[in-house]
């Protein structure tokens, strides 16, 4: 199947591939900057981050070796990234919000790209789906975990749950014949606005509330 400009979809998705490893090694260097590491630092960690979700994806799916280490442009495009929030610190205002929406931007590329991977390696829709989201999540776990803050899938804010709504919607697109390029773009859009609806209005899951504690006579 090709898209309409006859663009082959594998190159499609390589293309939106890049562009989630683009996007979340910019999360992480701008997380990099904001705990004021070294350049060095700034750069290990964009390239932890921008390819932490294909490797994992990569890995379940038994294609060895993963794509970020047998293609030199998840390297050069994860150096990029370092470089421009390392550099262009000085206009980089608001930090943490530039974090959260390069990472929802990375999230949503890579939960539909995982999906539609997966499937193309004969896993069931189901488990597509689950992998996208594994693959979408696990950039901004990383990030999180090198920087020793609390994951952002474990907080109370939508984030697993918008790249498994975006990854499913891939999959059921699967499932009914759909043509792949529009459904992935439309499974990309569906998890970018759940993750900035749940950024900007405070959505989120049920929280679990402590027990209380007996009071003592």
């Amino acid at each position: 199947m090709v898209l309409k400009e006859h663009i082959p979809v594998s190159t499609f998705l390589s293309a939106l591939d890049l562009a989630g490893t683009f996007v979340f090694a910019l999360s992480g260097g701008v997380t990099g900057v904001k705990r004021r590491l070294d350049v060095f630092g700034v750069l290990v960690l964009a390239f932890a981050v921008g390819n932490a979700g294909g490797m994992t994806r990569d890995v379940l799916i038994g294609a060895f070796p993963p794509a970020a280490m047998r293609d030199w442009r998840y390297l050069a495009i994860s150096i990029l990234a370092g470089l421009v929030t390392f550099f262009w610190t000085p206009v980089l205002d608001r930090l943490w919000s530039s974090v959260l929406l390069f990472d929802a931007a990375g999230l949503a590329l890579f939960a539909v790209v995982g999906t539609q991977t997966a499937l193309a390696h004969g896993l069931n829709p189901v488990m597509a789906a689950l992998l996208g989201m594994v693959t979408g999540i696990g950039g901004g776990m990383l990030r999180d975990i090198l920087v020793t803050e609390i994951p952002i899938v474990l907080r109370t804010d939508l984030y697993a749950v918008a790249a498994l709504a975006g990854a499913a919607l891939v999959a059921a697109g699967h499932v009914l014949h759909l043509p792949s390029s529009p459904v992935v773009i439309g499974g990309a859009v569906l998890c970018f606005g759940l993750r900035l609806g749940a950024i900007r209005y405070g959505w989120h899951l049920p929280i679990a509330r402590p027990l209380k504690q007996p009071e003592r006579t």
